[in-house]
């Protein structure tokens, strides 16, 4: 009974201001269980995802505070220094972030608007990507490099020429009942918008599901 009643209790306490993850922070409401991630999975990754200080605040990518105040929580990514990590760019950011850390970099590529493919194994090798108008091509300039810092100038163009229309043609059209923790939701255009599913619980009394989200917005924030 005390054990119970000490579950109970806690399961009422929806935010829990020591935790630094997703799943740390975040309790599943009474009578729901957090779905459990393959190991390894994206899945995983989201629901693990660093967290700022709880009460932390929403700010723009020129360090002004975001006045309307209804984050939950804010993830420990930078924003950058300039209007580009966006809606779909958040989203692509996220992805980018646990192919680069499962070194999955074959599977590291972005369309832009236009429909070149900006695969992040060529520009690990050196090239870099040249923008003349409609003209997008590669060009060797420099060596070759894994580091984090020439990830981020690669996520910097992929922001500058992606977006919401690119990121639509990419995803697979899903129904509802299976949506998994990773997936999107999105709406194309200009301006469109997308946000991220980062975690999940369920009720298994009647298998209904509850969901979490992430997004950044315009102009580029947390």
């Amino acid at each position: 009974i005390s054990l119970f009643a000490f579950r109970k209790q806690q399961s009422s306490i929806l935010v829990i201001p020591s935790g630094n993850t997703i799943d740390e922070r975040f309790a599943p409401p009474a009578n729901y269980s957090r779905i459990k991630s393959e190991k390894g999975s994206f899945a995983e990754f989201l629901q693990n995802t660093s967290l700022k200080p709880h009460g932390t605040l929403v700010h723009y990518y020129n360090g002004q505070e975001k006045a309307n105040k209804v984050a939950a929580a804010v993830l420990s990514y930078d924003v950058g220094n300039k209007d580009l990590q966006q809606c779909a760019d958040a989203v692509m950011r996220l992805r980018a972030e646990y192919l680069y850390k499962t070194k999955q970099f074959d599977l590291l590529h972005f369309n832009f608007t236009s429909g070149f493919k900006a695969d992040y194994s060529k520009w690990r090798s050196g090239y870099r990507i040249s923008v003349k108008g409609n003209n997008v091509s590669w060009i060797k300039t420099t060596k070759e490099s894994e580091s984090y810092q020439s990830f981020r100038e690669y996520l910097n163009i992929v922001f500058t020429y992606a977006g919401t229309a690119s990121l639509t043609k990419e995803l697979k059209q899903i129904s509802l009942s299976q949506m998994q923790i990773g997936d999107v939701f999105i709406k194309g255009g200009s301006p469109g918008h997308a946000v991220i599913v980062v975690d999940m619980a369920v009720n298994p009394q009647n298998n209904k599901k509850l969901f979490m989200v992430a997004q950044s917005y315009m102009p580029a924030q947390d």
